[in-house]
């Protein structure tokens, strides 16, 4: 029920990363305030796919590589689906990811 609990938090999160943007899973983890536990978003990413309105897509490592892309349908899925919201990539790397770094906050 825990583990449910905090997905359920992750999703709700990551449906606020605005479309040409990205973040890490440590960033959710912190704003979660439960900074080590980016693997668990890690988890609750790979457990959204085929949930309606969770941009997984959205969340990628701290250094802006898209470490979760063998979680998605096809090869270069993920890739795609930023280069559609206009996010640079080459060699699985977010190009000037700082500037298409979101970060997230809770809302008190």
């Amino acid at each position: 029920m825990l583990e449910e609990n905090f997905f359920n938090r992750v999703y709700e999160l990551v449906r606020q990363i605005p479309e040409g943007k990205v973040t890490s899973y440590g960033a959710i983890a912190k704003a979660l305030g439960t900074a080590r536990s980016a693997r668990m978003v890690g988890w609750a990413m790979n457990a959204s796919h085929g949930l309606d309105n969770v941009p997984a897509h959205r969340v990628v490592n701290r250094k802006g590589m898209l470490t979760g892309k063998h979680h998605f349908d096809g090869t270069n899925l993920m890739q795609q689906l930023l280069e559609n919201e206009g996010v640079k990539i080459v060699d699985n790397q977010i190009i000037e990811f700082e500037k298409v770094f979101w970060e997230p906050k809770i809302q008190d």
